[in-house]
């Protein structure tokens, strides 16, 4: 049997699982915690940093780092907070993300996320960085300028044999995400339209779809990030 254990975020006693994510047990007791690079199932990559939480005093990814009976976590804070705005703030300046012009304006979470930080004219200059679009593939395009290298697409979306479809190339300033077209030319409609849905942001787009949500019906059009989690308990 699983091994319950107790803990706390910003007060409230909660419990999980030994050895679950902070993230995970945090959703399983109604709190939310942003994440970008993180799926549950799914081993996490601690790429983002936007999870940071204080964990008995020391700054900790909430995707990574396992919960622990007695363990204090602080989730709330104002220094947190200016935390992850200051992460949403870099992601925006770093890639082109013209909000108005993407095909994932109100369905993505870094969208969101700018709305829930309140994030109105970032604190750092824009690179401006222009790299290449990758329009070679029968189902889906790459919109690089918009890729936030969270590495959800490399670790999900693989083959019938296991095989990842997306893998990153390059380091530091260079670092872009590829398509193995070989690969890619056998994505189904289904895997292509996964590949979509599991990316944060207007990356990775299906060919042929375009503004198939009419505002008003998107996923943020009604309820902000992260409502969907506080409510469960509620």
């Amino acid at each position: 049997m699983s091994e319950t254990v107790k803990f706390t975020i910003d007060g409230k006693e909660c419990e999980g699982t030994k050895g679950q994510c902070i993230v995970d047990a945090a959703t399983d007791n109604g709190i939310y915690i942003p994440v970008l690079c993180h799926m549950r199932d799914v081993v996490p990559a601690g790429s983002c940093r936007i999870c940071t939480v204080n964990v008995n005093g020391r700054k900790m990814a909430a995707c990574t780092t396992p919960v622990e009976d007695g363990m204090v976590v602080e989730n709330i804070t104002p220094e947190l907070t200016d935390i992850r705005k200051a992460i949403v703030e870099m992601l925006f300046v770093e890639g082109n993300h013209f909000c108005p012009a993407c095909e994932k304006s109100g369905n993505c979470d870094l969208q969101g996320l700018g709305y829930k930080y309140q994030m109105m004219v970032p604190r750092f200059p824009y690179a401006f960085e222009r790299r290449d679009i990758d329009a070679t593939t029968p189902k889906i395009y790459l919109e690089r300028n918009r890729c936030i290298f969270c590495k959800r697409c490399v670790r999900i979306i693989k083959d019938s044999e296991g095989r990842s479809i997306f893998a990153f190339k390059g380091r530091g300033k260079t670092l872009q995400i590829n398509i193995d077209r070989k690969l890619a030319a056998t994505m189904s409609d289904e895997l292509a339209q996964k590949a979509m849905d599991i990316c944060p942001v207007g990356c990775i787009l299906k060919k042929e779809v375009g503004f198939k949500d009419p505002i008003g019906s998107r996923k943020y059009d009604k309820k902000p990030i992260g409502s969907d989690i506080e409510t469960i308990h509620q």
